[in-house]
């Protein structure tokens, strides 16, 4: 049991489960923003384009609630719920397009620094180191007999 209990905290302490929790933490965070979004500002814009109070007017019922005389309902009603599909569509693309914009931010910035890398590596690759005299000196004497030919 001890083994099992050290092999656990050795596997959640990692780097990658920390770092993985501390991701999924910050994305439900960010779902609970990007609802408020959708049910708050822009479901009650497309309400708006319909016409309607709320995008209950997007919805389609197959089948209306049936009540007895006491006004209770006997059965239930049977609708297709488009105004919440549609809701969770724009949140779906909402998120994407945030993911899609983080993504893209941080390919460009390790582009920037795989670039910036190069750039200081090439300089230092590129600099020949100076002749030496021997190798000068040897230099002329190629020259010379090049002239003589």
């Amino acid at each position: 049991m001890k083994k099992l209990a050290k092999e656990f905290k050795e596997f959640i302490m990692r780097g990658n489960v920390l770092d993985m929790a501390i991701g999924v933490i910050i994305a439900t965070a960010f779902g609970k923003i990007t609802t408020a979004l959708v049910t708050n500002v822009i479901t009650p814009f497309i309400a708006y384009i319909f016409n309607s109070p709320n995008t209950d007017a997007l919805n389609i019922t197959l089948r209306a609630a049936e009540l007895d005389e006491a006004g209770e309902v006997v059965n239930e009603a049977i609708v297709l719920g488009f105004g919440t599909f549609i809701g969770a569509i724009i949140d779906f693309i909402i998120i994407a397009l945030i993911v899609f914009a983080i993504v893209k931010a941080f390919n460009k910035a390790h582009e920037l620094a795989e670039a910036r890398k190069k750039k200081e590596e090439a300089p230092a690759e590129e600099a020949e180191p100076e002749p030496t005299e021997e190798q000068k000196l040897l230099a002329e004497i190629r020259d010379l007999l090049k002239e003589r030919k």
